[in-house]
């Protein structure tokens, strides 16, 4: 699993537009607007663009 780091308030709000609780999702990597996320628990990602 790779390590991620919190999300800023930015960040969170961009997750919520797109129905994901931000309690439970670390930012990986942020590549040309877009964000790599990994879920806390199951190591699962996901790709969301970056508003």
């Amino acid at each position: 699993m790779k390590k991620g780091l919190r999300p800023t308030r930015n960040q969170k709000k961009a997750m919520d537009t797109y129905g994901l609780n931000p309690a439970n999702w670390l930012v990986f990597k942020k590549i040309n607007g877009e964000l790599h996320l990994v879920h806390r628990e199951t190591g699962s990602t996901k790709i969301i663009p970056e508003q």
